[in-house]
């Protein structure tokens, strides 16, 4: 009986784990040498039952470390062979012996400096079956064959968002959490994500991992390289509804639908006035601080932005480094030869919402919706009059003047006649 039981407690023990066994996992061995079908019920003590399964458990412990005889001075691992011993070591010591002949990074195992490889030999070696589409880590294609199927089982308790893996959603949790748990290695600055401090460390080291293989030039990022690489391309796939304009990026399509759309989300706290860009809204935020630390060295008149001074040199040296595609015009400034080259092509994004009249520049539409308002934002300063225009003040002033510049013109006398 004590044998058939002893077996019985064998292949049970055996899908035990080196740990020591649960009290749960005790309870369920226990309630199970109760319902062995001995003709004779089971009469052995618990105290002898529980004897048993310590001793199962401690030669099993035994055996392991016999067939582990390698464990990490650093912590309690252990491992089969001297070669892996020393690869989990490189964890605790940092040390990084493989390095790339490209690009001279390092790295803990050989593994990862052939999945590394991959970046500049463009080797996509994992192909999803679905659509096609290549990726250099196996990891990522199973990341992505879970786009196909739409399950996100990784839900975030905080706010109910979903993501495919869960790794994307422990990241996410630090929005919540605030938590930075990685620090860059050359200043004090902390992250969120892996990834970032990465890209963030690369403005310390200088290093520019992804180049062109068309012309050479080396990026921090994969999204700038790639960005880049439309540019010898000519791929531009974002195209828009309102006026069939393409670009290179989703996002820059989002904000040339503003123009024609007139949003702008972005709203100044001092002011109210609002903008089409964030990036527009923080220089804005800059005329309330009053602070105008770029100054120019010809005349010293001082700006906010550095590009402001770099526009305003310009007026200087007589640079005007923007040309017309279509008549070979030169311009100050980007804005100015967009402005222009609309005359060519007789775009005009800028839409009443209205009345539907279309404009080439954003400034005229800003006066035509005036007439709908019916605001006369234009003010005499003489008597308070108020004009829609500022051509409309400007002709009222000379009442006040008495100016009458059309008085002396001097005209054909042939010109009387017709």
């Amino acid at each position: 009986m004590t044998s058939a039981l002893t077996r019985s407690f064998s292949v049970e023990s055996s899908e035990l784990s080196s740990a020591a066994i649960s009290e749960r996992q005790r309870q369920s061995l226990l309630k199970d040498s109760e319902k062995m079908s001995d003709p004779e019920p089971c009469r052995i003590k618990q105290e002898e039952t529980e004897e048993l399964i310590d001793l199962k458990v401690k030669s099993e412990e035994l055996s392991e470390d016999e067939e582990k005889p390698y464990q990490c001075s650093h912590c309690d691992m252990r491992f089969c062979d001297l070669g892996n011993l020393n690869s989990h070591k490189k964890i605790h010591t940092g040390e990084k012996t493989h390095k790339c002949d490209q690009c001279g990074k390092t790295f803990m195992m050989p593994s990862q400096l052939k999945t590394h490889l991959r970046v500049h030999t463009k080797e996509k070696p994992y192909s999803c079956s679905e659509c096609g589409k290549s990726f250099r880590r196996l990891s990522n294609l199973k990341a992505h064959q879970k786009i196909h199927t739409g399950v996100k089982e990784h839900v975030c308790i905080e706010c109910g968002k979903s993501f495919i893996r869960a790794g994307e959603l422990k990241n996410h949790q630090r929005i919540h959490t605030g938590e930075k748990p990685y620090k860059c290695s050359h200043c004090d600055r902390r992250f969120g994500q892996l990834q970032i401090v990465k890209v963030h460390e690369r403005t310390h080291t200088g290093e520019k991992p992804y180049a062109c293989t068309q012309c050479g030039k080396s990026f921090k990022q994969s999204p700038s390289f790639y960005r880049h690489m439309q540019i010898h391309t000519g791929e531009r796939p974002h195209t828009c509804d309102h006026c069939s304009k393409t670009f290179l990026w989703p996002s820059d399509l989002t904000r040339h639908l503003r123009d024609h759309t007139n949003e702008k989300p972005y709203a100044c706290s001092e002011c109210g006035k609002r903008y089409t860009e964030q990036s527009t809204l923080r220089r804005h935020q800059k005329m309330h601080t009053g602070v105008k630390e770029f100054a120019c060295f010809e005349c010293e008149k001082s700006f906010i932005r550095a590009a402001g001074l770099r526009q305003h040199q310009r007026t200087h040296t007589g640079e005007k480094p923007y040309v017309c595609s279509h008549c070979n015009k030169t311009f100050r400034y980007s804005g100015h030869l967009k402005a222009h080259e609309r005359i060519h092509t007789g775009e005009k994004p800028y839409t009443c919402t209205q009345c539907g009249k279309s404009f080439s520049v954003s400034s005229s539409l800003n006066s035509h919706m005036l007439i709908h308002t019916g605001e006369k934002i234009h003010r005499c300063e003489q008597c308070g009059k108020t004009f829609l225009r500022a051509s409309q003040v400007k002709k009222h002033l000379r009442v006040h003047t008495k100016e009458k510049p059309f008085q002396n013109i001097d005209l054909p006398e042939n010109s009387l006649l017709h």
